[in-house]
């Protein structure tokens, strides 16, 4: 009984004592509130890292930067404060529930974060041309890619949409001109290290930086000559797990359409042209009705990141959905990217990055090459085809141009052919980095990149172009990139000198295969490309497999002495195996000086200059952006009358000493701080000259080749020259408002200095049912590449006109200058009539935010190009083969009209390029507009919210232009490969439109 009564008396003992255990743990704990703030101007600083030091409890700043944080002990626990440009701070709880933190800015850690190519130096210490863009920029508004968000946003770089807004359209990317004509002139992409590698979408990007100058690209060797984007993506950061969601859903519609004819004035003209035709009075459709409509951005994204001292994650997932405005046109992209950092020990440092996509896009034909009845696009067809053609006819099937060709309509086009690609990339880049000495580090890393599509292609029987059964196509392509980097640093500071040297060795493999197959006449539609043996017509299939491999030493080194004279100097020694027997290693130098000049002392208390530095580079870079086997001789298969005796012929001609284009690049550039920084330019002058080009050239048939036979050669130069400038101003930086602006001016001035002939190089790449039999498009020394070439246009013929042979010949047709006065229009009668690249480029950047308020404004525009309206010579030819532009209401009638300043209708016109279809395509673009509102962290906190921000904005709001077409920013058949983006400038023709797109988003944060 005593036993159990002590029993009872311990057992309460223990549990008073538990009880006093657990009030004690929680009496510990308390909340730390409060805002962590510049020295500098004591506004709030949003992201700053607030941590429990020794632990790895932690926070992050609001966009207010106030900060929340539960301490085990508040009277022992130390917070530590960071955010990047700034000191550390270390403050004692001491018992404080409420802590303001003032931190100091950190100039030696701003001038660490300068990224460059196999490294990072001091901001003082670059002596290159580059531009950076930050996260923020990058996700102004919902973008296909980070490459379209890049427009306006530096200096030297032009971007161009290759197919207005088509739902998954690449974009042509220059920086400083285009260096090449048949080579590629598309910068190289380094994602995370790995050189050629697939950007993630703008969400998952930290900044990118742009290497623009020889002394930036030149460790990049043979393909830098194009300039190089340097993309980092995101990355986990000490403390506790954030957990971040962005969604927005834009509206999109077509920002123009074409004015054409309809109803009764479509009528008095045809009939007027057209004595005969059958006209329907009946039916008036409106075909850009009928394809166009709405579209959508459904744009979806979450991270989650975090980590602690030994190890740091960044994982997140996107899913990006567009409807186009175009009937049956549609892309999807779904992505994961994955960013892991370990620290092995003190010294060793390990982390992988892994990125996968997969995208479908389902497209309509569109910038067609050829518009006949086998090949016309749907946007085309829309312009083409006469309004009093219903879309179906009485039987229900889709119906045709009465007129000329007998083409397709729109709607059937947009039914009937089914395109479909879907394209899978996977990337993973792993890295070791071993702190060998306090001073010397050694990174390995590994990569791989594998990208595969499938595009399949059908083209329904309901369509003329379909034949009895339908056609059916099925193409598949898979690439492979192997990467390997294994390169030492040398960072050493003493007495005044500081050294940055990189030494390193690269190999890299690219692997391609491709098949192709198609087949027609099926019995049975139903499955469309998917039972290519059910068609009745097999030809022969297409495969092929490439392989490529680079082997490069590099080495670099920046050496700086007493913080104001910096040294770099730079080489890349490549090999190629796509390159010629003869000419496979190349090395490539570069070497730039730079002064500080704001650090002497003459200038030190001169106060309104806060920073100055002068910098000047020269170096040579190359361009290897041909096919694996471009040096070698090749066969094609030739047609042969008798059965089963097939032939080859020559299709190019082997040359044993092809080697790299070389761009030689002079730059000195300026980079000025003033007045506490708050005012920053940069400007920086260029000249390129890109020799010993890449030239495709035809070989006469007099050597026994076949007459469409080349030869790839080093033949030829290309000059690109400019100025750029880059001004940043913080206006006004109060507590509750502040403004910054920031402005880019670009000019670039393009020259052929010589070429592989004399004399000039023709060539045209209108739509081939134009007929035009003389090329438009020009190569010539001292010109521009791909200047138009054509008739002076003089107006309308008027009686007592001089009536030329090979003109209209008639009173009311078009009138040419006639520039030899020998009184017949011919060759001889044509010049330089259009300069497709622009006089300057410019963009402006406002930020304005106001308490919880932020508001964004993007200004862009181009000047002094000219444009190629291929779409009007088509539309204002009143040939009667086609529908025309409301144009024609204006055009000249001996009775009706004799003042009429458009020609008149007439069945005997010939197309013509002339002056009158060139156009100035300058204009000025409200880019983004963008208006959002920070939810107060006061309401957050009672949520358990970290942040959250909804927002609306609008792109392509404005336009303002005289050019007549649908859109000054189209490209015609310009794709983002070699001669394409270089040689087809300021086209317009068939074009998916562009448009205006409204948003509303959301930007959550736990």
């Amino acid at each position: 009984m005593r036993r159990l009564l002590l029993l009872k008396i311990k057992s309460k003992y223990v549990a008073l004592l538990a009880m006093c255990f657990v009030s004690y743990l929680a009496s510990a704990q308390m909340t730390v509130s409060g805002v962590v703030a510049s020295a500098e101007d004591g506004l709030g600083i949003p992201g700053a890292t607030v941590l429990e030091k020794g632990t790895s409890n932690g926070t992050i700043t609001d966009v207010d930067g106030r900060y929340s944080i539960t301490v085990s002990d508040p009277q022992t626990a130390v917070l530590r404060v960071s955010f990047v440009g700034y000191v550390n701070t270390e403050v004692q709880v001491a018992g404080r529930s409420e802590i303001d933190v003032s931190i100091e800015m950190d100039l030696q850690q701003l001038n660490e974060i300068v990224v460059v190519g196999y490294g990072s130096v001091r901001k003082s210490d670059n002596t290159g041309a580059l531009s950076s863009i930050k996260s923020e920029e990058l996700n102004a508004f919902p973008a296909l890619s980070a490459v379209q968000t890049l427009q306006g946003r530096a200096a030297g770089v032009q971007i161009q949409s290759t197919n207005g807004g088509e739902p998954g359209a690449n974009f042509s990317l220059k920086i400083r001109g285009g260096s090449s004509i048949n080579a590629s002139s598309e910068p190289l992409r380094v994602v995370d290290g790995f050189v050629g590698g697939e950007m993630p979408p703008p969400q998952d990007i930290q900044s990118m930086e742009i290497l623009k100058d020889a002394s930036a690209t030149a460790i990049y060797g043979s393909r830098a000559a194009n300039g190089v984007l340097l993309i980092t993506t995101k990355s986990g950061g000490e403390g506790k797990m954030k957990v971040d969601f962005n969604s927005s859903y834009s509206y999109q519609e077509a920002s123009d359409r074409l004015d054409l004819l309809s109803g009764e004035d479509f009528r008095d003209y045809i009939l007027e042209v057209l004595p005969n035709y059958d006209y329907n009075p009946d039916v008036d459709t409106d075909w850009q009705d009928e394809i166009l409509r709405s579209g959508h951005i459904w744009n979806n994204q979450v991270s989650v990141s975090g980590g602690s001292p030994s190890s740091k994650y960044y994982i997140s997932a996107t899913h990006f959905e567009q409807e186009g405005v175009v009937v049956n046109s549609d892309y999807e992209r779904y992505s994961i990217t994955s960013n892991l950092s370990f620290k092995a020990s003190e010294r060793v440092n390990l982390g992988v990055n892994l990125y996968g996509r997969r995208s479908i896009q389902n497209g309509v034909l569109t910038q067609e090459t050829t518009g006949g009845s086998s090949n016309t696009g749907v946007l085309g067809a829309a312009a083409r085809l006469e309004p009093d053609t219903p879309v179906r006819d009485a039987d229900g099937n889709y119906t045709q141009s009465k007129l000329g060709d007998n083409i397709d309509n729109p709607v059937a086009i947009a039914n009937g052919i089914d395109r479909e690609r879907i394209t899978d990339r996977f990337q993973v880049n792993s890295f070791a980095e071993v702190k060998i000495l306090d001073w010397l580090s050694f990174k390995s890393t590994l990569g791989a990149g594998v990208t595969s599509y499938r595009e399949g292609t059908f083209t329904s029987s309901q369509l003329g172009r379909g034949g009895n059964g339908g056609i059916g196509t099925l193409e598949f392509d898979k690439a492979i990139n192997l990467l390997t980097e294994n390169y030492f640093t040398v960072k050493k500071d003493f007495d005044g000198h500081r050294i940055n040297w990189v030494n390193g060795y690269s190999y890299q493999k690219s692997q391609d295969e491709d098949l192709l197959a198609t087949s027609s006449d099926f019995v049975s539609e139903a499955v469309s490309y998917w039972n290519l043996g059910g068609g009745a017509t097999w030809p022969a299939p297409n495969s092929g497999t490439s392989t490529r491999i680079l082997k490069s030493y590099y080495s670099r080194l920046n050496y700086t002495l007493f913080d104001r004279y910096v040294f770099t100097v730079t080489g890349r020694y490549d090999g190629a195996s796509n390159f010629a027997a003869n000419n496979k290693w190349a090395f490539f130098p570069s070497g730039a000086i730079a002064w500080n000049i704001g650090d002497e002392a003459f200038l030190k208390n001169f106060n309104p200059i806060y920073s100055m530095k002068l910098r000047t580079s020269y170096g040579l870079t190359g361009n290897q952006a041909i096919g694996a086997y471009g040096s070698l001789a090749t066969l094609r298969s030739q047609y042969s009358i008798r059965p089963g005796e097939g032939a080859f012929i020559l299709g190019t001609l082997a040359n044993p000493n092809l080697t790299w284009e070389t761009t030689s690049q002079l730059n000195v550039g300026l980079d000025v701080g003033l007045i506490d920084d708050r005012i920053n330019f940069t400007v920086d002058y260029y000249n390129k000259l890109t020799s010993d080009l890449l030239f495709d050239r035809p070989i006469p048939s007099f050597l026994g080749v076949a007459g469409t036979a080349t030869q790839i050669q080093n033949a030829g130069e290309v000059r690109n020259k400019g100025l750029e400038a880059a001004i940043t101003t913080r206006n006004i930086q109060r507590a509750d408002f502040s403004w910054t602006s920031n402005f880019v001016f670009s000019m670039n001035r393009n020259e052929i200095v010589s070429l592989a002939d004399t004399v000039g190089i023709r060539y045209e790449d209108a739509p081939g049912h134009f007929n035009i039999a003389t090329g438009f498009q020009l190569l010539e020394i001292g010109q521009p590449v791909g200047v138009y070439y054509g008739f002076v246009y003089e107006g309308v013929t008027q009686p007592g006109d001089p009536l030329l042979e090979g003109s209209d010949g008639k009173i009311g047709g078009e009138q040419f200058a006639d520039l030899n006065d020998d009184g017949i229009l011919n060759d001889d009668d044509r010049k330089i009539i259009g300069n497709p690249h622009p006089d300057f480029v410019w963009s402006m950047n406002n930020n304005f935010t106001y308490k919880n308020f932020d508001l964004n404004i993007f200004l862009q525009g181009v000047h002094g190009n000219d444009m190629m309206n291929l779409t009007r010579m088509e539309l204002e030819s009143f040939r009667g083969t086609w529908n025309v532009s409301t144009a024609a209401l204006d055009r000249y009638h001996p009775i009706d009209n004799a003042k009429g300043t458009i020609p008149s209708a007439d069945t005997d016109r010939t197309l013509k390029v002339t002056s009158r279809w060139i156009e100035d395509g300058s204009y000025v673009r409200v880019k983004n507009i963008a208006l959002g509102y920070n939810v107060p962290s006061s309401l957050l906190d009672k949520i358990n919210v970290r942040s959250l921000r909804f927002y609306v904005s609008a792109q392509n709001l404005l336009t303002f232009t005289d050019y007549s077409g649908l859109d000054p920013e189209t490209a015609y058949n310009n794709s983002t490969s070699n001669a394409d983006s270089n040689r087809n400038l300021g086209l317009d023709y068939g074009s998916y439109p562009n448009v205006k797109t409204y948003t509303v988003g959301l930007n959550l944060g736990f």
